[in-house]
């Protein structure tokens, strides 16, 4: 849904010649964004391989570094996503935007238990066996904290009925009682 955002809504002519800043690059559109954005494009993570190691909650970039922020799927394992949210803020433009996407779970407050730390505990709590939480709808609330203005985007804001069907743009709620895929499009 992020790419189907970009392209409809911000226009991926307006990437070029921009400083973005991947976190965790899908490697279903992070390729595309590459080729549209050029050199100025670069993919961070702790973990895998990308064109920077990164620890989110201690950006060794200046303030005012990056025009785009993509972060989508990564703060749930974040043990100080707060923390994160800051730094990422920090490093964002004043005139630029981040989009950053977390599963976002049908109750109204997140659930942590920094007690729970095994595989099974945390599938069992949180959804994925190296998640930390299971947000609630208080997630816009925390990007809130983070000092981020915030404008929520559904996925009929960009695709017809049709194009969700097909492109399957609902979270499975039965599952583990997700909410629908929203962007959290946040500009300081």
């Amino acid at each position: 849904m992020t790419w189907l955002f970009i392209n409809r809504t911000i226009g991926l002519e307006n990437l070029k010649n921009k400083f973005m800043l991947h976190v965790a690059a899908e490697p279903s559109f992070g390729p595309k964004l590459r080729e549209v954005v050029g050199k100025k494009y670069s993919t961070a993570d702790l973990l895998e391989e990308a064109d920077i190691k990164m620890d989110i909650t201690d950006i060794e970039y200046p303030d005012n570094s990056f025009d785009y922020i993509i972060c989508n799927h990564v703060l749930e394992h974040v043990d100080d996503d707060v923390k994160a949210m800051k730094e990422l803020r920090r490093v964002q433009k004043k005139d630029g935007w981040a989009i950053l996407l977390a599963p976002v779970a049908d109750m109204p407050t997140t659930y942590e238990d920094k007690k729970i730390t095994s595989k099974k505990g945390r599938l069992r709590a949180f959804g994925q066996e190296d998640h930390v939480r299971k947000y609630g709808k208080d997630y816009l609330d925390r990007l809130k904290t983070a000092g981020y203005k915030v404008n929520v985007y559904k996925a009929s804001d960009v695709a017809t009925k049709q194009e969700i069907r097909q492109m399957s743009l609902k979270e499975n709620s039965k599952l583990w009682g997700f909410t629908s895929t929203e962007i959290y499009f946040c500009t300081k």
